[in-house]
């Protein structure tokens, strides 16, 4: 018995998200108005240029709400097909709203948008509100035994109709009741279905373009190209810390050993002190061997996560930090070990260059994003074209498709985010 009631709230509650794509495709008619009457006004005199950009906000919200949901639905990303924003800070008012019209008129996403309403209230609205509508009309049959004789009370209605049938007595109006229960259960039935049927239709309309999808291929196969790279450079560095450090330690280990079975007879006394120098050597070796390790991948990062690893890593600054680390699981481990070097390295950045007395990361996990950010009190003017380690970390987070942003005013504060796509477990 739960598990039918558990089924029929699962299909009621898919009923009111159909209804609610429903009443949001319809809002598109709106909008379409007020498109055509922003580009009207362009020709009525300078005010589309305010109005234009205004709408097509609005219209790129109501799309961006059915690509979310057509992504849930379907498991996938639907992204954004648009073209990046232009700086505008700094503008004049006029030259800001005129750089927004041309980002907004030469962007063909937005034509696309232009051209979905019209499509989604066409096809779209019916595909989702079929389901709601078939239940309130089961509603309706089921109801009439009750509705039927109030609403004749009241208006002298005379006969009603439901599908084929019709009632004009109480009687006849509960032969309505089993057909509306059919058609009542044929529209909790059919709600999964045409949801999922309006998500492909969304995804279809809304998707990237070619020219968008060009893009991204462009950029993966850029960020492929410096992941192999980062990791080649990598390697020679652990190469060249184990040949330059541990290997002459452990050859140094080696020969005094040899000279030590030499002396033990000889000159006790000599071989007991070059002993000893071996021994600090060994110890030296292992803490050199530890250190490239714990560059490769730290301990801590493997047995406690990313959380305990970036606190651990504040510990050893030689400045004030605060963290603030609230995660609700374990993202991968190959984006857990990104994370955390493109952490280390932007607090490397901090101590060599900002100047300042007091730093805080803040990690935190939202809508499917990994998000860190680094936060100094120092001099400011960090450029990350300017080939400084910030570089680095971009490098580093290209290969999951992770973003590095970088606010740093020349006087400070330095705000450095990394965000990074993921699931957490």
């Amino acid at each position: 018995m739960s598990a039918v009631r558990e089924a029929l709230r699962h299909r009621w509650i898919e009923v009111r998200r159909a209804g609610v794509r429903a009443l949001a495709g319809l809002s598109g008619l709106i909008l379409a108005g007020l498109c055509v009457g922003a580009f009207a006004a362009i020709l009525a005199g300078g005010l589309g240029l305010l109005l234009v950009p205004l709408v097509m906000i609005a219209v790129r919200a109501l799309a961006g709400f059915f690509r979310g949901s057509a992504a849930e639905r379907l498991g996938v990303t639907v992204e954004s097909p648009y073209l990046p924003r232009p700086g505008t800070t700094g503008d004049f008012w006029p030259l800001r709203q005129v750089r927004l019209f041309g980002w907004i008129v030469t962007d063909r996403a937005t034509w696309r948008d232009l051209a979905w309403l019209p499509l989604n209230v066409l096809l779209g609205v019916p595909l989702a509100a079929l389901s709601p509508l078939l239940v309130l009309y089961g509603l309706y049959g089921v109801l009439l035994p009750i509705t039927y004789p109030l609403i004749d009370q009241q208006v002298g209605a005379g006969p009603a109709h439901f599908l084929l049938l019709t009632v004009a007595d109480v009687p006849s109006a509960f032969l309505a009741v089993p057909l509306g229960l059919a058609v009542l259960g044929a529209g909790l039935w059919a709600a999964p279905w045409t949801l999922d049927a309006h998500a492909r239709l969304t995804a279809a309309l809304l998707g990237p373009t070619r020219g968008q999808l060009e893009r991204r291929l462009a950029a993966v196969t850029e960020s492929r190209s410096e992941a192999v790279d980062f990791n080649a450079a990598d390697l020679r560095r652990i190469e060249r810390d184990l040949h330059d450090g541990v290997q002459v330690r452990l050859l140094a280990l080696g020969m005094n050993l040899t000279a030590i079975q030499r002396l033990i007879r000889e000159d006790p006394e000599a071989a007991e002190a070059l002993l000893m120098e071996t021994r600090e050597s060994s110890g030296k070796a292992l803490t050199e061997l530890r250190d490239l390790v714990r560059g490769i991948h730290p301990p801590v990062l493997a047995d406690r996560g990313l959380a305990d690893a970036v606190r651990a890593l504040a510990m050893d600054l030689p400045l004030r930090a605060e963290t603030d680390v609230e995660l609700p699981g374990r993202a991968p481990a190959p984006v857990e070990s990104a994370v955390y070097f493109a952490v280390s390295e932007a607090l490397t950045n901090v101590i060599k260059h900002a100047v300042a007395s007091r730093v805080a990361v803040r990690i935190r996990y939202d809508r499917g994003v990994l998000r860190a950010e680094i936060t100094d009190d120092g001099i400011g003017g960090a450029d990350a074209s300017a080939g400084s380690g910030l570089r680095g970390v971009e490098r580093r987070l290209s290969a999951f498709d992770g973003i590095v942003v970088v606010s740093s005013p020349p006087g400070g504060p330095t705000i450095v985010v990394l965000e990074v796509p993921c699931v957490l477990s």
